[in-house]
């Protein structure tokens, strides 16, 4: 199986880094971060995702997008990790959308997916409830109540959940787990933005005896655990897609500073030792970058040990871009540590996608356990 990208997806890869390096670059981050903006991400940029076909990627053409699978997912999310952007891709056009798709309703499917698509609406998951990334410990209940249910729980970090136009919500009923459309302007839902270390975007979502009705369930009542697992696998392909897009631009970052960085009346690139390291390092990057193609493709073809190939890349990739950028901040100095500089919003950044989804810890066991250990 090669591990590399079609002529089709490489147009694809080539069209979302020339138009985030136009409209999105680092810069962008910036501006929302220190002008403190209300949103934290720009709706203008998303529709503007919609109208170039990135926002839908995986959707299908029926609702307006186009129809493409796991690996055109993770080219996005490469390119959003190398220019940090804020946007609601990874909640709403992977997470959210991958739900809609395989559990929707016809109804819920006409009313969502076409305004994803066009980057007219954003729709967060809600699983997470403690520190850490944990599904299997989920408390938030939903008893039945009338012709529906009423919910009742706490989760955090809820991607871009502050201007989310619907939640779809993780919940246990009387004999598994279901998952609910929720209007977040309904009675008992309240939202609290959070602003993370990398300034992107979260929230803490706690519902009180929110009343949704009989409609509101995707899928099956009890039958959402195959629909939360195949989206979350999906979504942590493509936060590993995401984790390389950071690890590789941090690390050529660092390169072009190595070439021009003079110490001792030389260029510091020159020094043996720095050498040996970047040398190290690309041949880590290489590796994470064959192992999150392997997780991507193992999606798009259905293999049934996809969900463990995920778990390999996420951790892999969590690890190397974590080394990619400590050694960027180590190379670059004492100016490494200063905002003015890059490469320290590049290590804030992987520092939060290693935790989104499942930290190396989570895959190690996941992997573990499935083999009987």
């Amino acid at each position: 199986m090669p591990l590399i990208l079609t002529e089709e997806q490489s147009m694809l890869k080539e069209a979302a880094d020339g138009f985030l390096n136009e409209h999105a670059p680092i810069a962008h981050l910036r501006k929302l971060r220190d002008s403190r903006d209300a949103d934290g991400v720009s709706r203008d940029l998303w529709r503007a995702f919609g109208e170039m076909g990135f926002a839908g990627v995986i959707i299908p053409e029926e609702h307006g997008g186009s129809g493409l699978g796991a690996v055109e997912a993770g080219v996005m999310a490469e390119a959003l990790g190398r220019t940090l952007t804020p946007s609601p891709f990874l909640g709403s056009g992977v997470l959210s959308a991958k739900v809609l798709i395989d559990g929707g309703s016809g109804a819920q499917q006409a009313a969502w997916l076409p305004r994803i698509a066009a980057g007219e609406a954003i729709v967060s998951l809600a699983v997470d409830e403690g520190a850490k990334h944990a599904p299997a410990r989920m408390a938030t209940v939903a008893q039945r109540s009338g012709n529906g249910f009423k919910l009742n729980g706490a989760k955090g970090f809820v991607l871009d959940g502050h201007v989310a136009d619907a939640l779809i919500v993780a919940a246990l009923t009387e004999n598994g787990l279901t998952l609910f459309l929720v209007d977040p302007k309904t009675a008992g839902v309240e939202i609290e933005r959070t602003v993370m270390v990398d300034a992107h975007n979260a929230a803490r979502v706690t519902l009180t005896d929110v009343e949704v009705d009989a409609d509101a369930v995707i899928g099956s009542v009890d039958g959402g655990e195959a629909l939360l697992e195949g989206a979350l696998n999906l979504g942590r392909a493509c936060a590993a897609a995401s984790l390389n897009g950071a690890g590789d631009q941090a690390f050529q970052t660092t390169m072009a500073y190595l070439r021009t960085r003079k110490q001792f009346g030389k260029l510091i690139g020159e020094f043996q030792a720095l050498q040996h390291r970047s040398a190290h390092l690309f041949s880590e990057i290489e590796i994470a970058r064959a192992a999150v193609m392997g997780a991507l493709t193992a999606l798009d073809n259905g293999r049934p040990d996809a969900g463990l190939v995920v778990s390999v890349a996420k951790a892999k990739a969590g690890r190397v871009a974590e080394l990619a950028v400590q050694e960027a901040v180590q190379m670059h100095g004492g100016v490494g540590m200063t905002d003015e500089y890059d490469v320290g919003l590049f290590m804030k950044r992987v520092r939060v996608l290693n935790e989104l989804l499942g930290d190396a810890g989570f895959h190690q066991e996941r992997m573990a356990r499935a083999q009987g250990f």
